[in-house]
């Protein structure tokens, strides 16, 4: 029995040493081509200040030099704008005249923008030469096209509004299709600055002018609140299109979610911050003394984003309850562009900026390109309060 045992064993064995040896053999034919590590890098797309995703880089295939190994990232010296050709993906369109103001177009892809010097309206977007809508009579030295958002029905009519100072005044314009520009409200005091923006709640058009006026019934330093047709929205104080007062030079304005209304202004001495409330505006919810050049700004998604022309970035707060800011304030994208003017948030969650690079203002340095129209991923929300 024992000897028996011992046989058994033996050919169990040799069977064993056929089967590995057949199995080294198809080990060696095999081909295992996404084999290796994958290097990781940036990707293209949003990758400017704000940062995006990583995507997987792929290993050569079998067969080229270094195939089967995982590569090291290549790294070369970042292209240069050649003309109105910018290679950065942000950029969405160049080689515009300073851009005063953006309303993203519900496909989240275009947007119109208005050129504060000439009064045009253009649509731009990325890969296509600018189209002109419409081009809106001005004045450029007395602030020219100032404002323009999408009308509250924009689904349906298709209308648009844009804010221009003319040669005698300062007035809200209604944009149509195929049809000159025509006024909803003339009249306004003409004065340093100016902004338009919509109230999501109501559906009436914000106004902000310059002043500053002290005289309750003028039109000039105050938020005006109106309906499409120029008249006044039930609610405001008095009675008048008067909504809250107290502006010198505003530059922006912007309603966030939770139905708060800010604008940026240009006080004697330093640069302000409001939250819009009726009447007489309180104390600035904000102020820098150093004047960096407040405006444009979006409040989306917890954010309040200022544009900043001095300082040539884009400066960040996270608004908390009854005007306070909680966490501490960001600067972003310095001098990624130049000088930032412009604002607006796209449907889709990205932020829109235009820049006002060949305006002659202080420390202007405009590139063959500009200027440009750009197209961001926003700073987030959240953050520690401030002690």
């Amino acid at each position: 029995m024992g000897h028996g045992r011992v046989a058994s064993g033996r050919r169990g064995g040799g069977l064993w040493v056929m089967l590995v040896a057949l199995l080294v053999l198809v080990a060696g034919c095999a081909d295992f081509p996404d084999d290796g590590q994958r290097a990781w890098t940036d990707q293209v797309e949003n990758s400017g200040e704000l940062g995006g995703p990583p995507s997987v880089q792929q290993p050569p295939p079998p067969g080229s030099p270094g195939g089967g190994r995982s590569q090291p990232p290549q790294s070369s010296a970042p292209q240069q704008p050649a003309g109105c050709v910018d290679p950065d993906p942000q950029v969405v369109a160049t080689c515009l005249g300073p851009v005063s103001a953006i309303a993203v177009l519900p496909d989240a892809t275009s947007a119109l923008v208005a050129e504060r010097a000439t009064g045009r309206v253009l649509r731009v977007q990325r890969g296509t030469a600018p189209q002109v809508v419409a081009t809106v009579s001005v004045d450029a030295a007395a602030g020219g096209l100032a404002g323009l958002v999408l009308s509250p029905s924009y689904a349906e009519d298709e209308l648009v509004y844009a804010l221009a100072a003319t040669g005698t005044d300062l007035r809200v314009v209604r944009i149509s299709a195929g049809e000159p520009p025509k006024p909803v409200l003339t009249g306004i005091p003409r004065g340093p600055g100016g902004a338009l923006g919509v109230d999501p709640a109501t559906g009436a058009l914000l106004v902000a002018t310059g002043g500053p006026s002290t005289d309750p019934s003028s039109l000039a330093g105050k938020v005006l609140r109106i309906d499409t047709l120029g008249r006044p929205v039930a609610g405001n104080p008095g009675g008048t299109a008067v909504y809250a007062s107290g502006l010198n030079s505003p530059q922006g304005m912007c309603t966030g979610a939770d139905g708060t209304t800010w604008v940026t202004d240009r006080a004697p001495g330093r640069d302000v911050l409001h939250r819009v409330t009726p009447g007489t505006l309180p104390a600035p919810a904000w102020t820098w003394p150093d004047r960096p050049g407040v405006a444009g700004c979006t409040a989306t998604a917890g954010v309040l984003a200022i544009a900043l022309t001095g300082t040539k970035s884009l400066f960040a707060l996270r608004p908390g309850e009854n005007g306070t800011f909680t966490g501490d304030p960001q600067t972003l994208l310095p001098d990624a562009y130049g000088r930032l003017f412009a604002t607006a948030p796209g449907p889709d969650g990205l932020l829109w900026l235009g820049t006002v690079n060949k305006d002659g203002g202080a420390g202007a340095a405009p590139k063959p390109n500009d200027d440009r129209v750009v197209r961001i991923q926003p700073p987030t929300g959240g953050g520690a309060s401030r002690a």
